[in-house]
């Protein structure tokens, strides 16, 4: 058992959430999904104040993100900021003709770090949306961690899956042979069995496969899984 990992299921519970199906790992670090940090917000009452904005470009957005946790008594109230940094192809990955939303993403990786500060989670694990950072452009190592919290190999099935899903998707010429393959009985068996965020990746990455071939302009099936 890691006592990093002890340490965070232990404030997870506090809160409701369990470790496993939470948490997993990105070349030997803990990361945490947004969808996550965001109930635990709603659920600890944290309220953030109006972001303050520091950099405003196309390809890049900075914001300054404060958030305020309720205390037990009077005069107990814990405070914290932090900024939301976002940079396309810098520590912001888009996906071929993908749209980058430099805002939306700085603010999410703004209150996530507020959010993990408040929890006393900052410097144990990471956001999701931070990922990038440590994948540094390659196929990075993800895998689940288990209800015992016992590391895998870092080459274990689940990126082993991811990545050969990718690569089909890469080799799919059409709309249709893109849609054919993300609703294929064996790649929803595949996708299922995936931890939800590398699901979601996968997902994105076909559909950016889609638009690269032409859809929605183009006629025929295109809901990709």
């Amino acid at each position: 058992m890691r006592t990093a990992d002890k340490q965070i299921a232990d404030i997870l519970v506090r809160y409701g959430e369990p470790f496993a199906g939470n948490v997993w790992r990105v070349q030997g670090t803990a990361v945490i999904y947004h969808k996550t940090l965001e109930r635990i917000a709603a659920q600890a009452g944290i309220v953030f104040e109006p972001p303050t904005i520091i950099r405003a470009e196309r390809d890049e957005a900075v914001i300054l993100v404060s958030g305020r946790l309720p205390g037990a008594k009077p005069g107990t109230e814990r405070v914290e900021w932090s900024l939301g940094e976002a940079l396309v192809n810098v520590n912001y990955r888009v996906s071929g003709k993908q749209a980058a939303y430099v805002y939306a993403m700085a603010e999410k990786r703004g209150k996530d770090r507020v959010i993990l500060k408040l929890i006393e989670l900052h410097g144990l694990v990471y956001s999701e949306e931070e990922a990038d950072e440590f994948r540094q452009g390659h196929l990075a190592a993800i895998h689940a961690v288990d209800e015992d919290f016992e590391a895998s190999d870092p080459f274990d099935e689940v990126t082993e899956a991811e990545g050969d899903l990718k690569r089909r998707i890469d080799e799919a010429s059409s709309v249709n042979a893109v849609t054919d393959l993300m609703l294929d009985t064996e790649t929803q068996s595949t996708l299922n069995r995936m931890p939800p965020g590398t699901r979601d990746e996968v997902r994105d990455y076909a559909k950016a496969r889609l638009v690269a071939l032409g859809w929605p302009g183009r006629k025929g099936r295109s809901r990709a899984a």
